[in-house]
């Protein structure tokens, strides 16, 4: 940019702080546009861009996979004191980020919740970084190795629900073992985390703590080797008050019967949570309603089953989805007819 380019841009962003970064605003996507770029009222607290919402791991990520770029590289981790180049394009990025968002869910994260990422510099860190944004959990990054005292008093200021970790980080000569640190960082902590997720790292293995710690690759694992990704909603039944309804994308390529797969679904529940769980209903469908920052639209899915009113959703991908769900409900039998 030439100098005198450069200056009337400078100028403006200080004369015209409004204009200046509303134009910039518009190169990113929003879930909704702002109604205000600055509210001055309470100088010194300044509000950004008032009203607006959108989606940082979107806006990083799944755009550009959207706009084409799926293939090209988004991420390359070269480590030299492992010895490790690994470039990570955007659609790869971002099905590890949807798999651990999904795994943040199943094990409790909502919205709001607090995450602590206390992690080497590996691309399991960034990985965990953007899942949180994806699913609008906020993550606090402890900085790996931080002694025990610290990290509890990290803990304790952030009260996390879960807390994802690695087995050891590596320094130039020698292994800094992270799972001992973080074991004796929540012992001395008032605020004790639902679970912690554990990327064990070849270098060492750490010891887990049965119920409390999960296996970073076993919450990353399919629930089943054809699925590709899943939803499960809660629909009305007279007798229980809700059940559970699957919806199953299928890998591509698996030309297996659909019946058999939906039992294997269902037994691979019943496995892991029990009968309780009482998950007996589950339908094959091409793809699941989403908005446009990938999050499924559960909530308008159960309308459907449910046979109440609706209104499609301003930010959904593609409203089609819609009437693809509501005829697979139909081969399900929903919505059941009123007695």
């Amino acid at each position: 940019m030439a100098h005198a380019d450069y200056q009337a841009v400078y100028d403006q962003s200080i004369q015209q702080p409004d204009v200046f970064w509303a134009e910039a605003a518009e190169a990113i996507h929003w879930d909704r546009r702002w109604d205000r770029v600055l509210d001055d009222s309470r100088k010194p607290f300044y509000r950004w861009f008032v009203g607006g919402r959108l989606n940082t791991c979107y806006n990083a990520i799944d755009r550009h996979v959207l706009a084409g770029r799926g293939e090209q590289p988004a991420v390359i981790y070269d480590s030299p004191v492992t010895g490790t180049v690994e470039t990570y394009t955007y659609r790869r990025l971002r099905d590890l980020v949807a798999r651990f968002a999904g795994a943040l869910v199943e094990h409790g994260v909502q919205k709001g919740d607090r995450v602590v990422i206390y992690m080497p510099m590996i691309p399991q860190a960034l990985v965990a970084v953007f899942a949180c944004a994806r699913i609008g959990a906020v993550h606090s990054v402890v900085f790996g190795g931080f002694a025990p005292r610290e990290l509890a008093t990290r803990i304790d200021d952030a009260k996390p629900r879960l807390i994802v970790s690695a087995s050891c980080g590596i320094e130039t000569n020698r292994v800094v073992h992270y799972k001992p640190l973080l074991d004796e960082g929540i012992k001395l902590a008032a605020h004790k985390p639902e679970h912690c997720i554990i990327f064990q790292r070849p270098q060492t293995a750490a010891v887990m703590v049965p119920q409390r710690d999960l296996d970073w690759n076993q919450v990353m694992d399919a629930a089943h080797p054809d699925v590709a990704e899943c939803a499960v909603v809660g629909v009305a039944d007279e007798l229980k008050g809700e059940v559970p309804v699957g919806f199953a994308v299928l890998k591509a390529g698996v030309n297996r019967p659909e019946a058999d797969i939906v039992k294997e679904l269902i037994q691979a529940v019943r496995d892991k949570i029990g009968p309780v769980a009482s998950f007996k209903t589950a339908a094959i469908v091409e793809r699941l309603p989403k908005t446009r920052s990938g999050k499924i639209l559960r909530g308008t899915m159960k309308r459907i089953a449910d046979g109440t009113e609706y209104t499609t959703p301003a930010t959904i991908d593609d409203p089609a989805i819609l009437d693809e769900i509501a005829d697979s409900l139909v081969r399900l039998g929903y919505p059941k007819k009123q007695a």
